[in-house]
């Protein structure tokens, strides 16, 4: 990975009372009295760890807008030398399920999902909360998403799904931004970013 390849990472963040227990949910919480929305950032990071730019965009608690959130947050930027969207997982903001693969057509970049837990899947957790047609989206969207492989980085096991690349491109992109641990550096910068952001709106 050249230094100067660019990526942006998205990471989200909003309050709850206790960690789901899923893949694929990075800083997504159950909540009896959840905020409305989750907060977004998108971090554009080189692969020499600068960071080059920040925009922020919400989504809905239990929605179904994640995927156009996080295309709008990618517009917003206006950013085309950004090579590789890196999204932390798939079920953002109590299971707003991100279509990684609309996202790589609609941006026509490839969209790779990484998530950090091992798991068996969500959809009894899916099952648990939803029924009916809200059920019937988020099964359809989630059974729609690329394969769940285990990648070693640093020593680290992390859990990817690529779409708009393969299997091989995507290990290579997750690796050359993962300069150590196990987090890519365009998702930690954005989770940190997205966090702050929420704090500072006094969620």
């Amino acid at each position: 990975m050249k230094p100067g390849s660019r990526a942006l990472g998205v990471a989200e963040s909003f309050p709850g009372a206790a960690r789901a227990p899923t893949d694929d949910v990075d800083d997504a919480h159950f909540s009896t009295d959840p905020s409305p929305e989750s907060v977004l950032c998108g971090a554009v990071v080189r692969a020499d760890r600068v960071v080059d730019g920040l925009a922020f965009e919400t989504c809905t608690v239990g929605g179904d807008d994640a995927t156009d959130a996080i295309a709008s947050l990618y517009a917003s930027l206006g950013r085309e030398d950004v090579r590789y969207l890196l999204v932390s997982g798939i079920a953002p903001a109590w299971f707003n399920l991100v279509d990684v693969e609309r996202l790589a057509a609609d941006l026509d970049r490839p969209v790779v999902s990484v998530s950090f837990e091992e798991s068996e899947g969500l959809e009894p957790a899916l099952a648990e909360q939803f029924s009916g047609a809200a059920l019937d989206r988020r099964l359809a969207t989630y059974r729609a998403a690329p394969p769940r492989r285990p990648l070693d980085v640093n020593g680290e096991t992390v859990f990817v799904r690529a779409a708009g690349c393969d299997d091989d491109e995507a290990a290579r992109v997750v690796r050359g931004f993962t300069p150590t641990g196990g987090r890519p550096e365009p998702i930690r910068v954005a989770r940190m970013a997205a966090r702050a952001a929420r704090r500072f709106a006094g969620d």
